[in-house]
């Protein structure tokens, strides 16, 4: 689990600004955040704060989908949580907002925390990104944040190209980008995306075979494992 430090208290530098470079702690960056206007979106990678562009209709179709995949695994597992467009604090350089999240709730063992304000601390064991004008931050400096503060899978969909980039960062390994077939979460066992039917809108097809692997015995087992986890009493 990732800890976060909380320096002492020091004199603000209000010479700084949310804009697209600019480069700040994660408590700099997080004070002039909740100040902002709430349609404004921004992340902290790497100690470097970057700006949302607006979003097409082509990310928000593809993204309304995908969290109805999450939320139905959700729904049948519980002890995870699905999230949408949430900030996370990472750690001391580093705040992004992904587009999608999926974790274990941290009274099941889960690896993140809520804080008392409502905010997830530490990584969440899964990061769904919807990839398009942002590819490039996505893949690579996004992608090291969440390695290095402890994101265990990391998957990034690409919908021009009808391509998921897939990455265990547990185990650092990299599977070759997928353009067809299922991805079968190493994570979260039974949470099967169809590549193939994600990439053709064929949704009834997608919901098929995530219902199948909620139908899984890895699943049954992997929802047995967070129920005891839940049950065990905590180390005092």
């Amino acid at each position: 689990m990732t800890t976060l430090t909380i320096p002492p208290p020091t004199i603000q530098r209000e010479s700084l600004i949310l804009a697209n470079g600019e480069r700040m702690s994660r408590v700099e960056f997080h004070r002039l955040y909740e100040a902002a206007p709430e349609h404004l979106r921004a992340e902290l990678i790497g100690g470097v704060v970057y700006m949302a562009s607006p979003l097409r209709r082509n990310h928000g179709t593809h993204h309304v989908f995908l969290s109805g995949l999450l939320f139905q695994y959700q729904a049948f597992t519980p002890g995870t949580e699905s999230g949408d467009n949430t900030s996370l604090l990472l750690g001391d350089d580093s705040e992004p907002q992904p587009d999608l999240y999926l974790r274990i709730l941290p009274e099941f063992g889960g690896q993140s925390t809520t804080t008392p304000d409502d905010y997830v601390a530490g990584a969440t064991e899964l990061i769904l990104e919807i990839s398009l004008s942002s590819r490039s931050l996505d893949l690579h400096r996004k992608r090291e944040d969440y390695r290095k503060y402890g994101v265990r899978e990391y998957l990034v969909w690409v919908p021009p190209l009808g391509t998921m980039y897939w990455f265990d960062l547990a185990a650092g390994v990299e599977h070759p980008p997928q353009t067809k077939g299922v991805i079968r979460s190493s994570t979260f066992p039974g949470l099967w995306i169809d590549i193939t039917a994600l990439a053709n809108q064929q949704h009834q097809a997608a919901l098929a075979t995530l219902q199948a692997g909620l139908a899984s015995p890895e699943h049954a087992e992997f929802a047995r494992r967070l129920a005891a986890a839940h049950a065990k009493p905590a180390e005092g």
